[in-house]
């Protein structure tokens, strides 16, 4: 078997997540990619160290299957090896600003020059129209906008959500936009510019709240754990931990109510649907929280499992890496990296296919380990080779 991609080029000058998540997409689905990172290693390598050299966790995660070089393309012979990369490369990501590409030599139409079919994956904080069109920002940048970050936590206290949810849906969605770009090359035998922004993305996943608060004006307010549209929807504690239980629609809250033996609920007005249950979800929320108290988590769990009622143990990362049906998923894969103590559970892409080979085939490529392998394949030699790292391009 081999891979949905093999045979596709893809130069990596992402950073962080968004554009690093979509190279990495691409290399599980066979695709040769290339990481570009700056002499001393670009800033995402060294977030979050765990390694020796203070290697990051996210770096590991973000660069399996891809191969490595250092590169200075401010210079003129960088700019030069720029060119050649490309004029070899189907895919070039990079998220950054507009401007920054451009004075880095990496925007479509510099790169549209070296290679007129090339397709550009972008990706930025706010996209390329509008006032903040040149401002930096991260994930939490792109939920505090959204309004998903007023809606977590409590009026007194908004909640970003720790896990940077925007910015791995930005890189599935230049995933699929550049996917979809190389099929129309495919076609017609155009390349064409890609671009993804996290506000974008943020705003596509808060959108049932938008369009909610356009059409009835309702102006909700945090309630933090407590869902709004269904109860119970909450965290509840045990004796032993806590547990989320999310119970929407009529079938569901019947076993619910018949499980805390509150039968007579089904007649009551106030629970008489989804939205009312809501509105009334702290009185929901308390009987269930006085039938947990009397439980275990696992007891608990199990008991509402028994009745088909949807739940799950509130887990610490220790937790989540000794369930054993997550260790029977197979779904981290373990790997070992130079310089790492101990082997690193890397997520795999998510998703299966029965016939094509995708996944985690190899580590993140060590800093700069396949700078020569690379340039080499473009015909430099090993007296250019030397000359370069001299003057620091390489």
């Amino acid at each position: 078997m081999t891979g949905v991609l093999e045979g596709v080029r893809v130069l990596d000058f992402g950073r962080y997540i968004a554009g690093p998540y979509c190279g990495a997409l691409l290399a599980d689905l066979g695709a040769d990619v290339i990481r570009i990172d700056k002499l001393a290693g670009s800033e995402d390598r060294y977030v979050g160290p765990i390694g020796d050299d203070g290697t990051g966790a996210g770096y590991v995660q973000m660069n399996r299957n891809k191969r490595g070089i250092t590169l200075n393309p401010m210079k003129p012979e960088g700019r030069e090896i720029v060119r050649r990369l490309v004029e070899t490369a189907d895919v070039v990501i990079a998220n950054m600003p507009t401007e920054t590409l451009v004075a880095m030599g990496l925007d479509y139409d510099t790169l549209r020059g070296y290679k007129e079919d090339i397709i550009v994956t972008n990706t930025t904080t706010f996209g390329d129209v509008g006032p903040y069109k040149n401002r930096v920002g991260f994930d939490g940048i792109a939920q505090a906008m959204c309004g998903s970050v007023y809606m977590a936590g409590t009026p007194e206290q908004p909640q970003r959500n720790i896990s940077p949810y925007v910015d791995f849906s930005t890189a599935m969605a230049s995933t699929i936009g550049t996917m979809a770009a190389l099929t129309e090359k495919e076609r017609t035998g155009k390349g064409q510019h890609v671009t993804s922004n996290l506000l974008s993305n943020a705003l596509s996943m808060f959108n049932g709240s938008l369009i909610e608060q356009s059409v009835t004006g309702v102006n909700r307010v945090a309630t933090g754990n407590r869902g709004q549209l269904s109860a119970p929807t909450d965290i509840y504690k045990c004796k032993d931990g806590s547990m989320l239980v999310q119970v929407v629609g009529q079938p569901l809250f019947a076993r619910w109510a018949e499980l805390m033996g509150e039968e007579h609920w089904l007649t009551d007005p106030r629970f008489k649907d989804d939205v009312s249950r809501g509105k009334h979800g702290n009185e929901i929320s308390a009987r269930m929280q006085n039938w947990c108290e009397d439980r275990t988590v696992d007891e608990a769990v199990r008991a509402c499992e028994s009745v088909r009622i949807p739940c799950g143990p509130v887990y610490a990362p220790q937790q989540t890496l000794d369930d054993p049906h997550i260790q029977e998923m197979n779904y981290l894969k373990e790997m070992e990296y130079p310089g790492i103590k101990g082997p690193t559970p890397v997520a795999d892409i998510p998703v299966n296919m029965s016939v094509s080979e995708i996944g985690i085939r190899h580590r993140a490529p060590l800093l700069g380990e396949h700078t020569d392998d690379i340039l080499s394949e473009l015909g430099f030699s090993a007296n250019n080779l030397a000359s370069l790292r001299k003057k620091r391009v390489i």
